[in-house]
């Protein structure tokens, strides 16, 4: 009898052991998990740099990106803003998301992320210091404590000052407030509230353009490492994507592609044509506007995207002209007047009318396979070289290898359509193929300007953050 107890006591150790055996190596992983609930969440913060709403939805560098990850993962990304840095840290670390995506330096360790894993990066800045041009222009750091120098609170640049303080510049002051991130200090040193600021050169690089007055005084970091911030765990299934993610990304292209879109044009506008599109936006767009509005509706184009062809074409000029015979706001020919049905295009309403109905159906007339934002680039590049040349370039970058639906790749080959021993392969032949590559980064830059300028959830959003300025700020006292 004891012998049976003993035997049955074995077996059942045996068949437990075999339990939880089995049980634990069928344990779904991290990336199994995101698979079988069918998306994954990523924190982030609002920014032109990270993640915004625009007229056609969610976009932004760091969105992009999420997205095409969620995509190589084959599930839907959910996205959730934090409030700060602090509170993004924080939200991580409650694992509200599975990983944050916010312009994160990788050399950035404080409290708030020291759980935290950085993926490979995907981008080098430098952190750089801006003035107001006119104003006190520091030329090293210890410059820096003769003026107010703000910056967002527990960022890499608040790291970054520490470290300077700790070893070299005890002397060294600053104030910081979580409340205020890159966009909210660039605006106060640009109306005087403040003297310096620190901000990423990626962000400078997109935000410069809506504050001309403002210039970088000194880099105060070398290059960086931008990446993705993930749990300390000791499941690294999802980190481990994220680097086969990365190592996929920068073979087939797409953190090229995805540059291009969000910071291809962004050089294009220096600061004498910055200023000058200010000061006609304020004084001429009025005019217009309405008009714009109008046309926008009847093609299926935003407003601020014909205003800015407009700009590009006669700088809001009625009666403009060019030397070729051009004429009026959209500069039409006389050929594709008629083709339209515009009687004068000297007249404004006749002439935007004409402008969009042309570059509607030029958009149109491209290949399904060639996607937005690609699609309106290389619709505004025929509008200004023509179609038969737009063509033309995207056969020469197809039998080069390039991608010819994708305006990155098609942008390289239309200047070449300069040179003879390329355009006499082309069937329509030589063209000044430059000027429609300068022609479509300019109006995407003019377009990012009326975007940000006619947004009225920025606005506020400015205003709010103004009226709290003083809610949380801290003054960083020299170290005795």
């Amino acid at each position: 009898m004891r012998n049976k107890i003993t035997q049955l006591a074995n077996y059942f150790f045996i068949a437990l052991l075999c339990f939880f055996t089995i049980s634990g190596s069928v344990q779904p992983n991290i990336v199994e998990k995101i698979r079988n609930q069918g998306e994954i969440t990523v924190i982030t913060l609002n920014s032109p740099s990270t993640y915004f709403e625009d007229n056609f939805g969610p976009t932004g560098y760091e969105y992009e990106l999420s997205k095409a990850f969620s995509e190589y993962l084959g599930v839907d990304l959910v996205l959730k803003q934090a409030n700060s840095l602090s509170d993004l840290y924080y939200k991580l670390d409650q694992k509200e998301a599975s990983f944050a995506a916010a312009g994160l330096t990788a050399t950035h360790i404080t409290k708030q992320n020291k759980s935290v894993h950085f993926s490979t990066p995907y981008m080098q800045v430098s952190q750089q210091v801006i003035y107001r041009r006119g104003g006190m222009r520091p030329k090293d750091i210890l410059d820096l404590s003769r003026g107010q120098l703000f910056i967002t609170a527990d960022s890499s640049h608040a790291f970054q000052l520490r470290a300077i303080q700790d070893k070299e510049f005890p002397e060294l002051t600053w104030s910081e407030s979580p409340d205020f991130e890159t966009v909210e200090l660039l605006q106060m040193v640009a109306n005087s509230e403040i003297d310096f600021t620190i901000v990423s050169s990626n962000e400078f690089e997109m935000l410069q353009v809506y504050y001309p007055n403002l210039a970088i005084a000194f880099n105060l970091t070398g290059a960086q490492p931008l990446a993705w911030a993930f749990q300390k765990s000791g499941d690294k299934s999802l980190i481990q994507a994220a680097e086969g993610f990365f190592r996929n990304a920068q073979t087939n292209g797409l953190l090229l592609g995805i540059k291009e879109r969000f910071y291809g044009h962004v050089g294009q506008l220096n600061y004498v044509g910055a200023k000058r599109f200010q000061r006609q936006t304020n004084k001429k767009l009025e005019k217009y506007n309405e008009l714009f509005k109008e046309a926008a509706e009847k093609y299926d184009l935003d407003w601020r995207l014909l205003a800015a062809m407009s700009y590009q074409e006669s700088h809001w000029n009625p009666r403009a002209k060019s030397f070729t015979g051009v004429r009026g706001l959209m500069m039409l020919t006389l050929r594709t007047a008629k083709e339209l049905g515009v009687r004068n295009r000297l007249d404004p309403k006749q002439s935007i009318d004409g402008g969009a109905a042309y570059l509607a159906k030029l958009r149109k007339r491209l290949p399904e396979k060639i996607k937005e934002p690609d699609r309106t680039w290389m619709a505004l590049a025929a509008y200004n070289v023509g179609y038969g040349h737009l063509t033309d370039a995207r056969k020469l970058t197809a039998k080069d290898g390039g991608d010819s639906n994708r305006w990155m790749d098609v942008k390289d080959f239309l200047p070449l359509l300069t040179k003879k021993r390329y355009y006499k392969q082309t069937k329509y032949g030589y063209a000044r193929g430059n000027e429609p590559v300068t022609y479509v980064q300019n109006i995407r830059r003019y377009f990012d300007v009326l975007v940000w300028n006619y947004n009225p959830d920025v606005e506020l959003a400015l205003e709010t953050e103004s009226a709290q300025m003083s809610s949380d700020i801290r003054v960083i006292p020299p170290l005795l």
